[in-house]
């Protein structure tokens, strides 16, 4: 075997720690600065000459100098020799605009892609990604996990009396479902109507809540609007308790706030972005799954079975 290594940028540094302890091997030695009007500049500290390369770094905010980061760095291994270039990225930045909505908006999803493949990375790992179709805006392998499997786990140590799935709207349907087919559970559908971006109104409810303990299930958390409303409407209908699970918690604006005053019981998230402390909050982490398929990469062995 060549030998692998694992780089982080500044945006995951202690996700990339905890990758590298569960792995047991050292976390890949790069300098990474920035010019005094803001240019980023990266030095890889060791030789990555013929090693297969895990560079570690979401693409949360600030985005573009989180995105920046990454491509630079890419363009620095590649021009160290690397074997091959894998960008392990948590949260993919620059997801939510993944088709032609409205007249003469950009696909950023897709030219995301684009700069990852022309920077020279020759496959991504992500988890929950915003929308499926995604993995085929890139023409390299995507591996794109399923973080309802770290959920999963917590959800049952909590031994809900009478626990239900709901889907916060009608696009995330299906990984409801299948997040309800793994647990067993029935599932029902919070139907809202978006009037503008980052603000959502809960229009009703599709099945029934009345005695159930709710659980929703979503890829992501932004202003924790549309969950605070859901979890209002759901109670309106009779639920006994309402929590969410978020893959990843961007928290932006006024995010705490909505959760202040609020009627969810708990929000639980990973740690693919790092977020500010909160009493409703549960930060799950996914590094150790991260670690898994790194392994199983680099060996050429399934990833697919982590969640059969």
């Amino acid at each position: 075997m060549r030998g692998y290594k694992v780089f982080a940028g500044s945006a995951s540094i202690e996700f990339a720690k905890e990758i590298c302890q569960v792995l047991d091997i050292p976390l890949g030695n790069a300098d990474t600065k920035r010019f005094s009007d803001g240019e980023i500049s990266v030095q890889i500290a060791e030789s990555v000459r013929g090693r297969d390369v895990f560079i570690v770094q979401s693409t949360g905010a600030p985005s573009n100098d989180n995105l920046m980061e990454l491509l630079i760095m890419t363009d620095a291994l590649k021009r160290s020799s690397a074997s091959s270039i894998t960008a392990v990225v948590p949260y993919y930045g620059y997801a939510r605009q993944d088709r032609k909505a409205a007249p003469r908006v950009p696909i950023t999803a897709k030219l995301v892609a684009n700069m990852y493949e022309t920077a020279g990375i020759d496959r991504v790992i992500t988890i929950d990604l915003h929308a499926g179709q995604i993995q085929g805006f890139f023409d390299i392998p995507v591996d794109n996990l399923y973080g309802s499997i770290t959920f999963e786990h917590y959800i049952k140590s909590k031994n809900l009396k009478n626990p239900i799935i709901a889907s916060p709207d009608i696009g995330g349907v299906a990984r409801a479902r299948y997040f309800a087919k793994r647990m067993g559970l029935e599932m029902v559908i919070v139907d809202k109507r978006r009037e503008k971006a980052n603000e959502a109104e809960v229009m009703g409810i599709i099945g029934d809540v009345k005695g159930y303990d709710v659980i929703m299930i979503d890829d992501m958390v932004d202003t924790a609007g549309t969950m605070v409303k859901a979890a209002t409407a759901l109670k309106n209908k009779g639920a006994t308790s309402v929590m969410a699970c978020a893959t990843h918690g961007v928290l932006s604006g006024k995010a705490y706030d909505n959760l202040d005053h609020g009627e969810l019981d708990e929000l639980i998230i990973t740690n693919t972005l790092v977020t500010k402390p909160h009493k409703n909050i549960k930060v799950l982490t996914v590094a150790p799954l991260f670690a898994e398929v790194i392994r199983r990469v680099y060996h050429n062995e399934s990833v697919n079975g982590l969640f059969e």
